[in-house]
């Protein structure tokens, strides 16, 4: 059995593997894309590391939580959360690239028991046991999840996205990226 490489090793790790990725994808993407349930609404773009950071800091996110991505790509976000918060995670993931992608990151970075990734339809995912969600999508996308968002998670669960609002809803807190987008926060209310 190979030797584990720690968390230190998360950021050289994920980086190569995303140009690796999106290079691959820009070259061979009709020669070589597997079949899907259905396409993508929305193709991976890697969010840097510091927006990461910022986005799990904004979310206040801590060991007792179970941080949800969705369109997680290559899985950083919850894979950052694992490490570094300790907290669980769940990457939803239509492509299956990047699904395998994500579940080496997280063996090679040593936190694949606190993190799973699923290849799937965010639209179909079941939220429920979220506590945090985080996403990067697109304002389309954000207003379509916004009645799935509202009506799967608990009471007290928070959501980031990055630059991209949820329809008319009016976030709880916005930031500024070091990326010069805008991180916003919303907290499910009680009911």
């Amino acid at each position: 059995m190979g030797q584990r490489r720690g968390a230190g090793f998360l950021l050289p790790l994920v980086t190569m593997m995303s140009a690796a990725v999106l290079t691959m994808g820009d070259r061979n993407a009709s020669a070589q894309a597997p079949q899907t349930a259905r396409p993508p609404d929305i193709y991976f773009a890697a969010t840097r590391q510091p927006v990461v950071d910022a986005m799990l800091q904004l979310a206040a996110v801590t060991a007792a939580d179970v941080v949800y991505d969705l369109g997680s790509g290559d899985g950083r976000i919850v894979i950052l959360a694992a490490q570094k918060y300790g907290a669980s995670g769940v990457g939803i993931e239509i492509d299956p690239k990047l699904v395998q992608t994500s579940r080496q990151i997280a063996t090679d970075g040593g936190v694949d028991q606190r993190v799973r990734f699923i290849e799937g339809d965010l639209f179909q995912a079941d939220l429920s046991m979220a506590t945090v969600v985080m996403l990067y999508l697109s304002a389309s996308i954000n207003e379509s999840l916004e009645p799935k968002l509202r009506r799967e998670l608990k009471p007290g669960a928070r959501i980031v996205s990055h630059q991209f609002p949820i329809g008319g809803w009016k976030p709880d807190q916005v930031v500024r990226a070091v990326d010069g987008t805008d991180l916003m926060l919303w907290v499910i209310p009680a009911r």
